[in-house]
């Protein structure tokens, strides 16, 4: 028995063959008194003789309770735990689009980071101006420090991006007016996620431009781990920093404030340079903190792990037949055809007779017209959408007819825009220039410079569209900024005015700083009227160098030259609209934009 035994333990083992399922399962193959050998070899252990084929299994030892043997086939497969498999949600969009997480946040971002919260909570609670530059400057780099940890390397567009959303951030600097203000700040705030993110297709140019959301609960975990993790490593070496810090602090202050008592001019100097915090404002000041804190770390983090959303594709739609497709734009190009006919006839010498047989004034007659024609503008730039999405694509014949049909409408449709603006410029000469109407105007001119672009992908190609257009777009804010809205309203009704026209006073006391220097021109009483409201908000208004824009300093130092004079009486007797010499005029009395 025991020469059986070790000859039976020196042999190989091998796996069980499928009819010895249940033995190995069970767990009784091994036991005593098993005569079957390893490998299925057939042969008895005692005897050495070819044992008889068996296709029962092997009665189990009974060292316990019954358990009822059940054939392989008949076994159910093993089951996996319920309750965990619920607990296993699918990855979701941003987890699928964003690269796995960055490295972790370097001193050199959190350095950064925490110079825009601090330079958010000093700076920009007493208003908008250089301050934004300030700001963005160490967010900026803190970004960069991010991506070049992560392996990022600066691409053309990520330039172009980020050069324009800083250049949005000086219109702050340089107008007063709130209006053009808020579009640059948002204009550049999309173009920093851009840059950011690296987008080029249509939902990533579209959803790369709000990125910054997604990545901010994640990129305040982000700085909160490195930040423990290096306070963990280094903690002799914070307690220094924050000691050097805090003797530098008040040293500064117990000396500047010594040297600020001893002359005035450096009191004055310092009080101007310095922010002007109290107690009062300190919840406000806490929250740009924080804001500033936040909105750098998803900067950072999204320059580290941006999202890729160029991941998300947008299948185009079920091809139509070329007849379905083709009939109705034909139909719609006939009639743009038709309109525009009608336009060249009434522009070459049927205008007046188009008035005698309506009844219009030419300021009404264009005023009818225009926001129509806006209209037309922007469905027709999603009738053009939706066709692409169903243009027929079985070949070179196909691309033909999708690229002439469209290419027509997008031709007919700039004479709708060109026609558009001459109604505006027909009304603004009846009526003057308001914020209303050069916000259409300008709004006009970018979808005609966004048809333009749809005309040249649909001859040299569209990869290069979406970015494009985003550009335009960025491009249109900018220039509307720099060109002063305010200023120009000012210049026009002045200029006006000085045709012999009407002025309509009211209005222009609601304008910003940045309309003095025109307004300045008029003649008294009409210059104090129009001034007054301005120089009042600017009396009351004390703002730091760093919120203080271009066009509030200059008109600052204009009113101190020439104040504005007592007329409250005199602005009272010209009315509303006025040419100061022979009261109102009648079409001016209605008036929806």
């Amino acid at each position: 028995m025991s020469d059986q035994s070790s000859d039976a333990s020196s042999r190989p083992e091998t796996s069980p063959e499928p009819g010895d399922a249940v033995e190995s399962a069970s767990g009784t193959g091994s036991g005593p008194g098993s005569e079957a050998a390893p490998g299925g070899s057939g042969r008895s252990k005692a005897e050495g003789k070819p044992a008889r084929a068996s296709t029962l299994p092997v009665p189990p030892q009974k060292a316990g309770p019954d358990v009822p043997q059940v054939p392989s086939y008949l076994q159910a497969p093993p089951q996996a735990d319920v309750w965990q498999r619920r607990g296993q949600q699918p990855p979701g969009v941003l987890s699928r689009l964003r690269p796995p997480s960055p490295p972790a946040i370097g001193p050199k971002t959190l350095w950064a980071v925490f110079a825009t919260a601090l330079l958010s909570a000093l700076l920009l609670g007493d208003g908008l101006g250089p301050n934004l530059l300030i700001v963005a400057a160490p967010a900026v780099l803190g970004a960069f420090f991010a991506a070049r940890s992560a392996g990022r390397r600066l691409r053309p567009w990520t330039a172009v991006w980020a050069v324009g959303g800083l250049a949005l951030l000086a219109i702050p600097a340089l107008r007063e007016a709130g209006w053009p203000v808020f579009l640059a700040v948002v204009s550049a705030l999309a173009l920093g996620s851009l840059a950011l993110h690296g987008s080029r297709s249509w939902p990533g140019v579209l959803l790369g431009s709000l990125g910054l959301l997604p990545s901010v609960a994640a990129g305040v975990r982000w700085g909160w781990r490195g930040v423990r993790e290096r306070a963990d490593d280094s903690r002799g070496r914070v307690r220094t920093v924050v000691r050097s810090t805090a003797v530098a602090v008040v040293l500064l202050v117990v000396f500047g404030a010594l040297f600020a008592s001893a002359d005035a001019a450096v009191a004055d100097l310092l009080g101007s340079l310095t922010p002007d915090v109290s107690v009062g404002d300190s919840p406000w000041r806490v929250f740009l903190f924080l804001l500033g804190l936040v909105g750098a770390l998803a900067a950072a983090y999204s320059a580290a792990a941006p999202v890729r959303w160029d991941g998300i594709t947008v299948r185009p739609g079920k091809a139509r037949k070329r007849a379905e497709w083709a009939l109705p734009l034909i139909v719609l190009n006939l009639l743009f055809a038709a309109f525009i006919t009608l336009q060249l006839v009434v522009l070459l010498g049927g205008y007046d007779k188009v008035l005698d047989e309506t009844g219009l004034l030419p300021a009404e007659y264009a005023r009818q017209g225009f926001w129509q024609l806006l209209w037309a503008t922007l469905l027709t730039l999603l009738v053009i959408a939706l066709a692409l999405r169903w243009a027929p694509r079985g070949g070179p014949r196909d691309r033909t007819l999708v690229r002439s049909v469209l290419g027509a409408l997008c031709v007919l449709t700039l004479v709708v825009v060109a026609s558009a603006l001459r109604r505006m410029d027909l009304y603004v000469d009846a009526f003057g220039l308001t914020r209303l109407r050069i916000s259409v105007a300008a709004v006009e001119l970018w979808l005609g410079v966004v048809l333009v672009l749809i005309l040249v992908a649909g001859v040299f190609g569209a990869r290069l569209l979406p970015r494009a257009i985003a550009v335009s777009a960025a491009a249109g804010v900018l220039a509307f900024g720099l060109i002063s809205p305010d200023g120009l309203i000012a210049r026009q009704n002045v200029d006006r005015y000085d045709s012999h026209e009407t002025i309509d006073i009211e209005y222009l006391k609601g304008l910003s700083a940045d309309a003095v220097p025109a307004l300045d021109r008029l003649p008294e009483p009409l210059r104090s009227c129009a001034l007054v409201n301005i120089q009042r908000d600017l009396a009351l208004l004390d703002t730091p160098w760093y919120s203080s824009s271009w066009g509030e300093v200059r008109a600052r130092d204009i009113l101190e030259e020439h104040p504005v004079r007592d007329h409250e009486a005199d602005c009272r007797s010209l009315g509303t609209e006025t040419d100061g010499r022979e009261g109102h005029e009648e079409e001016d009395s209605y008036d929806p934009y």
